[in-house]
């Protein structure tokens, strides 16, 4: 079993792959699946401008760089979405990115992890409407990290529970992701 872990960020400075890393780090030692980090910004994927509609594309896309993105997707039965919130939503670029597919997201499980001002949950809100069109099933428990909480001058810093946060996230998504793979 197979479970993409997705840096939803492509800005310059960006926290999300620190926190990326860190979810990477506590999955891995738990040894019940294959974790794989996908960094958003590596497939440059473009606007959302094709005049086929992705659930209809049939995976067959007009630019290679989606079709690199669809591939990767595809390959993974699960995924972590790691996202900050915007201004109360979710990231455009990543928004756009997973709009730009169709087939690969249906009945994959998602696990969350957030941050931002007041633990990114408004993203997350967000993020459980958009994957239940894709009959997706977004597990309940999630990682909240908040920006004066969890990260100090040297980075990410996460409080005390967060592992454990963590794990309980990651003790849903596990099983889930075998259930709905079959």
């Amino acid at each position: 079993m197979k479970i993409g872990i997705i840096i939803g960020s492509i800005r310059e400075g960006r926290k999300a792959e620190a926190v990326a890393r860190w979810v990477l780090e506590g999955a891995q030692a738990r040894g019940d699946a294959d974790y794989e980090l996908i960094d958003l910004k590596a497939f440059d994927v473009p606007l959302l401008t094709s005049a086929a509609v992705p659930g209809a594309a049939k995976r067959q896309y007009d630019d290679e760089r989606v079709t690199r993105w669809s591939q990767a997707i595809d390959a993974c039965d699960g995924f972590v979405f790691v996202t900050p919130e915007y201004n109360h939503s979710v990231p455009g670029a990543f928004k756009n990115a997973f709009d730009s597919l169709g087939g690969e997201w249906i009945g994959k499980a998602v696990g969350f992890v957030s941050y931002g001002a007041d633990g990114g949950v408004r993203a997350v809100e967000h993020w459980r409407t958009s994957v239940a069109n894709f009959q997706m099933v977004g597990v309940r428990a999630q990682v909240a990290l908040g920006l004066f909480t969890d990260f100090g001058d040297d980075g990410l810093a996460p409080l005390d529970r967060r592992p454990a946060e963590l794990a309980g996230m990651l003790d849903q998504l596990v099983p889930m992701t075998g259930k709905l793979r079959g």
